[in-house]
């Protein structure tokens, strides 16, 4: 059993830091917008998904119109993130200001059903516009990069079994880790990090100090929402299918991942998503085996999410959160 898993180690941690990318990026959304508002954001699955959906239009208009042949993989590439980014960003803000910022002094409760609201409003809207335009809501994008690398056993890894790299998988980690590096630094050291990090920590004295609070919550918004409407065309490259719904599944997992590293904490979010992906591809491979053929890997989820309870049993605020007193 011990031998059989050292085999699939190479393939389970390539394609699982691949995964995590995708859900580190999600779940950054997730926790900036809970750091500022104290609001599970649940429709931010349904960005992501956006995202996928434009870039994949994006890819098929430029095929359709020929231009494909005659520009460099890596423009297109960096031209589908750019205009994900933007129309999932514009979409974000636009969400805050019709469907939070008026409950904004309302119960917690009230802005949750509204973030469900809009979550299902935009599958159903982008189902319908799939639908319109090629007959099916299940859509496959086009691959700029499909190339495999093949990793030797004794070259690269030693005793471990072979493993295969795509292209495209080293795109993803590396705008991934870019991504991720570019808002960590942002944060940090510009001043609309700083403005971020100051509502984060007390809205009304921010105010007082001549900070625009509503413009650092609708640059979080846009923040976030681009981060995800790229990673969704990143999901699209590497995995080639995508469907009005796979935003839920990815969102909520992704939303496990900022709660595992710790919601609130964007370096948290970013191991959270990393530990996830890895644990789902190694259950994937190895869940069979190691309970004897009794779960296939069709039981990864519940493998990851086992292990996030017991996380949270023996430290509720996540693995980087600080616990916070309740206020009575």
């Amino acid at each position: 059993m011990f031998s059989s898993i050292i085999q699939t180690l190479p393939q389970v941690l390539i394609d699982g830091i691949t995964l995590g990318a995708v859900y580190a990026v999600i779940a950054i959304g997730y926790t900036m917008v809970y750091g500022i508002l104290e609001l599970i954001n649940f429709a931010h699955g349904e960005i992501f998904m956006t995202g996928a959906f434009v870039g994949t239009s994006t890819l098929l208009l430029f095929k359709s119109a020929g231009w494909l042949g005659s520009m460099p993989g890596w423009i297109v590439y960096i031209f589908l993130l750019v205009s994900a980014m933007l129309i999932t960003g514009i979409l974000g803000v636009g969400i805050e200001r019709i469907a939070y910022r008026p409950l904004r002094r309302a119960p917690k409760l009230i802005s949750l059903i509204s973030a469900i609201g809009v979550s299902f409003l935009l599958q159903d809207l982008v189902r319908f516009i799939a639908e319109l335009k090629t007959g099916n809501y299940i859509v496959s994008a086009p691959t700029l990069y499909n190339q495999n690398l093949k990793l030797g056993t004794s070259s690269v890894w030693g005793s471990f079994g072979d493993g295969f790299l795509k292209m495209n998988t080293i795109i993803v980690i590396a705008v991934a880790i870019l991504l991720m590096v570019g808002l960590d630094l942002f944060i940090k050291r510009s001043k609309w990090g700083v403005a971020m990090r100051a509502v984060a920590q007390d809205r009304e004295t921010a105010s007082l100090m001549s900070i625009n609070v509503n413009k650092v919550i609708a640059l979080t918004f846009f923040i976030g929402s681009a981060l995800g409407g790229a990673t969704g065309v990143l999901f699209a490259q590497q995995y080639g299918t995508i469907d009005p719904f796979i935003g839920y599944v990815l969102g909520i997992k992704a939303f496990t991942a900022a709660v595992l590293g710790g919601i609130g904490n964007i370096r948290g979010a970013m191991f959270g998503g990393l530990v996830l992906g890895v644990l789902e591809m190694f259950a994937s491979a190895n869940l069979g085996i190691i309970s004897g053929g009794s779960f296939g890997g069709e039981y990864k989820d519940v493998f990851a999410f086992a292990i996030l309870i017991l996380v949270l049993i023996f430290k509720p605020e996540g693995m980087f959160g600080k616990a916070v007193k309740e206020k009575v």
